[in-house]
């Protein structure tokens, strides 16, 4: 069944990731439903979903936002099972997920200085291929999975546009995301003198390779980045932290929201305007001058 459920989020065009998220939280749900019934389920119930909602509340403690994820994951199985004719009604609706407060709090976590330490604490370690990624993650806000999805044929002509088109944006979208020197200077860096070091990149269409794969990975991108933290001793840098860091440094350094959200990908231009608020910790501050 969850086979059928990955063709027909494929018929629908949903990206890799998102189809690897819905699979999960359906196999979640699953194993709940097996643990507490003793049997796997034949179709959505609405107590049983409302049951596996308490479940994910009160026992696993899981913060509001996971729990609608895996409730929204649900719901597009539902209309699955629908379109399937394995059951007849849409028994998960907008109404069972919880009411979040908008957060006010800035998302970004991470400071210039951060990501300096970092991008010198590879620098000094050498690989041009994690420098230019890194440089390319942190001064564009690009998503992993739209750097990693890069083709080399893509950065032809970086040099004198200092453009990139970015292809396999979220929900297909297609993007211009323009580059300045650090990133320019390390792509090429890294296309004249170091992609080709590695053993796929002869038969690669893809810009970042690696040894094993023609593609290089975000679970290698994520060792890698705790490799270059521990080495900087700072607290660990996600990929998509480093997109949250490029939303807030570039308000700062005086791009507008509108442009922000262009470069960004952001569908709705709400969700940029939460980088103009303050930080966490000035917020914690600002309450501790009370």
């Amino acid at each position: 069944m969850l086979i059928q459920f990955k063709e027909y989020l494929m018929s629908q065009n949903k990206s890799p990731n998102t189809i690897d998220g819905y699979i999960r939280a359906v196999k979640d749900y699953i194993t709940w439903f097996s643990n507490s019934y003793g049997k796997d389920p034949t179709k959505l119930i609405k107590q049983n979903i409302d049951e596996y909602r308490s479940y994910l509340q009160t026992i696993k403690r899981q913060n509001a936002k996971t729990i609608n994820y895996k409730l929204s994951s649900m719901k597009k199985y539902n209309e699955f099972l629908v379109d399937r004719g394995i059951q007849n009604d849409i028994v998960i609706t907008d109404k069972v997920m919880l009411k979040i407060q908008q957060e006010y709090a800035s998302p970004a976590t991470i400071t210039e200085k951060d990501v300096n330490q970092l991008r010198q604490a590879i620098l000094e370690q050498g690989s041009k291929r994690d420098y230019a990624l890194i440089n390319l993650l942190a001064y564009t806000g690009l998503r992993i999975s739209e750097a990693l999805g890069i083709k080399l044929t893509d950065c032809q002509s970086i040099n004198q546009t200092k453009e990139l088109i970015i292809r396999n944006g979220k929900g297909n979208k297609q993007r211009t995301v323009y580059l300045n020197d650090k990133v320019v200077s390390s792509l090429k860096d890294y296309i004249a003198s170091d992609r080709n070091t590695y053993k796929t990149a002869v038969d690669s269409d893809y810009l970042f390779v690696s040894n094993k794969n023609s593609s290089l990975d975000r679970v290698t991108v994520n060792k890698m980045l705790d490799k270059y933290c521990k080495s900087a001793r700072i607290t660990n840098v996600t990929p998509h932290q480093l997109r949250h860091f490029f939303c807030s440094h570039a308000l700062e350094k005086g791009l507008t929201v509108a442009e922000v959200a262009n470069i960004a990908g952001h569908s709705n231009i709400h969700t940029t305007l939460i980088y103009t608020n303050p930080s966490r910790t000035k917020m914690i501050e600002k309450v501790n001058s009370l």
